[in-house]
């Protein structure tokens, strides 16, 4: 790589961790934050919801935006409005500004994710490079979930909760300050318009979907579901569509977000569901719980560094199906958890062992649904994916946590929802391995011959 793209892939990694990292930050502080604000325990859960709600539901919007009216214009609309929102929080003493401003920072972050990722991808024109920087992408995204819990935890424990938000404000400033000196602009497309009906009825039907499952509210679910029926329709017809049907037709578009989705609502919910484990059943402290996450930490880190590699030389498909196999199956000992402290020699090595299955996971479904893709679209590509990982780390947490909940006791709750994690992500293996087939010659040509008909 060169000096410039050197100082890219550090700009943007930098931005992309922080990000992630502002996800997961207050999870572990729920219960301070709560009393501080006056927020009852019962609504605690907005504290994220609030946060995921708009970082899933505009996410693809800001994408194709980011490629129509440039993408470093966005990124740092994006990250001051980040910053914005991190001193509001920091300030917060009612609910309504604490949730206020974890809406804005989902915001900010569904403005700065797509542009940031195409603003990475596009600086490699070569796909050995492209998949080594979302190696060290995924590493850091994922890695940023554990880290995010530990830094809470500390940040709770030696300071106070609202270091959590005010901790974002000068790194956005220092990225602010470097960022006009490393990025380019991206040039426009010309003489195409933003497809407005299209770009409405997804993000209210997404609003309506997450905010569907987390609230398990079946009426918003159907509206969700109709709303994004009616986009589809809408994007058949449009002459400037959102997202171009024949772009969600294309098998590495297709299944690489599909795993993305299945590998980013299973990991976010282990997490729940241990987090839970640990100081509910264990009674360990949000230090310690966070000290715990960070082994898997480690583990993202190692994976991120090589995944690429590995990719590279055993192919996508291969790496994605192992990934997902090994995140599946570290997954499982887990299902022998009980009420005694003893089982952490189970749990630790099996997160440790586990993230690395899943951080590769992430890797190659980056990979797989960026690739083949023009530059002029990646905004779109990387806008549908970011859209992906925000559903999928909305969703996973309550469909688990529900699932958990049919159960009389903690524990029990705990194998049920495990045991249907390692199910769904068994199946989503089958699904995408038979996806990804490489197709005969035969195959393509009559798939071509059909087309032109």
């Amino acid at each position: 790589m060169t000096g410039r793209q050197w100082l890219v892939v550090l700009l943007l990694l930098g931005t992309g961790f922080m990000l992630s990292v502002d996800f997961s930050i207050l999870n572990v502080a729920m219960p301070e934050v709560g009393e501080a604000v006056g927020l009852p325990f019962s609504q605690l859960a907005w504290i994220a919801t609030a946060y995921a709600l708009p970082a899933a539901g505009f996410t693809l919007l800001f994408g194709r935006i980011a490629d129509l009216f440039g993408r470093r214009r966005m990124f740092f609309i994006g990250i001051g409005l980040l910053a914005i929102a991190s001193v509001i929080g920091g300030l917060a003493t009612s609910p309504e500004v604490l949730l206020a401003a974890r809406a804005l920072q989902g915001l900010a972050t569904a403005i700065a994710t797509p542009a940031s990722l195409a603003l990475l991808i596009t600086a490699f024109s070569d796909e050995r490079q492209r998949a080594r920087v979302l190696g060290l992408n995924g590493a850091l995204l994922s890695g940023g979930f554990t880290v995010g819990a530990l830094v809470g935890g500390a940040l709770v424990s030696a300071l106070s909760w609202r270091w959590a938000f005010f901790i974002n404000v000068p790194v956005a400033v220092l990225i602010l300050a470097v960022a006009p000196l490393v990025l380019r602009a991206s040039s426009a497309p010309v003489g195409v318009r933003l497809d407005l009906p299209g770009a409405t009825t997804v993000t209210l039907g997404l609003l309506a979907l997450v905010y569907g499952v987390t609230s398990a509210n079946p009426y918003m679910l159907v509206g969700g579901l109709v709303l994004l029926a009616l986009f589809f329709i809408i994007e058949l017809r449009s002459r400037a569509p959102l997202v171009a049907v024949s772009i969600l037709a294309r098998p590495t578009v297709k299944w690489g977000n599909l795993s993305a989705l299945i590998v980013f609502s299973m990991e976010p919910a282990l997490i729940f569901l241990v987090t839970l484990y640990l100081q509910d059943a264990l009674h360990l402290s949000p230090f310690d719980t966070g000290l715990i996450f960070g082994v898997p930490g480690l583990a993202s880190i190692v994976a991120g560094l090589i995944a690429g590699r590995i990719i590279a030389r055993r192919g996508v498909r291969n790496v994605l199906a192992i990934g997902l196999l090994v995140q599946a199956g570290f997954t499982a000992p887990l299902l022998l958890l009980g009420p005694d402290p003893v089982w952490l020699w189970v749990l630790v090595p099996a997160l440790f062992i586990g993230f690395f299955g899943h951080v590769t996971a992430i890797v190659a479904s980056m990979v797989t649904a960026t690739s083949g893709v023009a530059d002029g679209e990646q905004g779109l590509a990387t806008g549908l994916l970011s859209m992906t990982q925000q559903v999928g780390i909305t969703i996973g947490i309550p469909i688990f946590g529900a699932i958990a909940a049919t159960q009389a006791g903690l524990i029990a709750g705990l194998h049920l929802a495990l045991a249907a994690n390692v199910a769904v992500t068994v199946l989503a293996v089958v699904l995408i391995w038979n996806g990804l087939r490489p197709r005969s010659a035969t195959a393509a040509v009559a798939g071509a011959e059909a087309a032109e008909a």
